[in-house]
């Protein structure tokens, strides 16, 4: 066998579809949408591996792509840097793996912002978490896809006319996207974002994101000077019997206990009567105090493998 690495040209997705397959799963079927000529912005590199045994000479462009991988540098989450290898099935353990993710660091020392640790996205038990583990990346974080079932927490009362108040809330708002970005830096501490205003209407409030609602749980009436403690954002945009897409998040300010309060009694109205997805990372722990028990009773399940992000 013998291999030439490139840059990445159009066309080579198709040669490489071909050869590889369908996706192993979701998040290959994500990575590889991410293939395309490197370019300096964004920042991405992408490189091919292309065996040129009885196709030709090494470098004369006529080899047959078995492997690609990429880095590149994102807007958020910038103090690490995204990385993908994908190798074709009878191309594994023969070291073109290794000798991608070798280049792709190398090609890392060249980021804007200067950072050169890699980080993965991966499903546990699959061919890239292998290869992974194998490398040296170990787990950051772990997030999974929950389906929470109708009337799986009592509904809170509100007897209290001064007390906490559920309000419905434009997703353009200023309030609603303090709190938004507020709850996400907290939740991502691991992972650094900054997130500003700005960015947190552009990736998760905007018409584009799908965010087509949401309601906020006040500590008390908004008249009296009430305070965000939990939100929902739905991204679901037509209600039928199948589980909404909802985005929760919670106060960081707020005691520990208090946070699990305000985000269980806003689920509990939630799924009163309808049932709803939620994307639970371990980072945030009220939510994931809130949903375990529910896990472990089976008012909750896991709807999809859940995802690793792992890093060197």
């Amino acid at each position: 066998m013998v291999l030439n690495y490139r840059e990445w040209r159009d066309g080579d997705d198709l040669e490489l579809i071909q050869l590889w397959g369908g996706p192993e799963n979701a998040q290959v079927e994500q990575a590889r949408a991410l293939f395309r000529p490197s370019s300096n912005t964004p920042w991405l590199r992408c490189i091919v591996a292309e065996d040129v045994v009885g196709t030709g000479t090494a470098g004369d462009g006529t080899g047959v792509p078995v492997a690609a991988a990429y880095v590149f540098e994102p807007r958020l989450h910038n103090q690490r840097l995204w990385a993908y290898i994908e190798v074709a099935a009878d191309h594994r353990r023969t070291g073109v793996g290794s000798t991608l993710l070798a280049m792709l660091r190398h090609e890392a020392g060249g980021s804007p912002s200067g950072a050169t640790q890699l980080r993965a996205k991966v499903i546990p038990g699959s061919t890239g978490a292998d290869f992974a583990t194998a490398s040296g990346f170990g787990q950051i974080q772990r997030s999974r896809i929950v389906k929470v079932e109708p009337g799986a927490l009592s509904l809170p009362v509100f007897d209290d006319a001064g007390g906490p108040q559920l309000d419905e809330a434009a997703t353009g708002s200023v309030e609603l996207t303090t709190a938004v970005a507020a709850w996400y830096n907290s939740v991502h501490a691991w992972d650094p974002a900054d997130m500003t205003l700005g960015q947190a209407q552009q990736y998760l409030l905007a018409d584009s994101t799908g965010a087509g609602g949401a309601v906020v749980l006040r500590d008390k009436p908004q008249a009296d000077g009430g305070k965000i403690a939990a939100f929902a954002v739905s991204y679901t945009q037509t209600r039928t019997n199948d589980p909404a897409d909802v985005l929760v998040g919670y106060d960081p300010d707020l005691a520990p206990a208090e946070q699990e309060a305000a985000v269980a009694s806003l689920l509990a109205m939630l799924v009163h009567q309808f049932p709803v997805l939620l994307e639970v990372d371990d980072s945030m722990t009220a939510l994931v105090n809130v949903v375990e028990p529910l896990l472990a009773m089976g008012s909750a399940s896991v709807s999809a493998p859940e995802t690793q992000v792992i890093s060197d």
